[in-house]
């Protein structure tokens, strides 16, 4: 394994243990948060994807 792979490795193994520690302790906030989150999400995703981006033009055919 390549040094670079075995710090990425690390850091993501730390980050993983510490949201699972963060979620826990902090469990009745994060569940409060959660509609909101969901609600907020669907504007950002408008933003990064946009409408349309799916292919759906190129579904329906010639003459459509």
């Amino acid at each position: 394994m390549r040094w670079d792979r075995k710090w990425t490795l690390i850091a993501a193994s730390l980050g993983v243990i510490l949201a699972f520690f963060l979620l826990r302790e902090h469990w009745t906030h994060t569940l409060g948060l959660a509609p909101c989150i969901l609600v907020l999400a669907c504007p950002l995703l408008h933003l990064i994807h946009g409408h349309g981006g799916h292919g759906h033009r190129a579904q329906r055919g010639p003459g459509r």
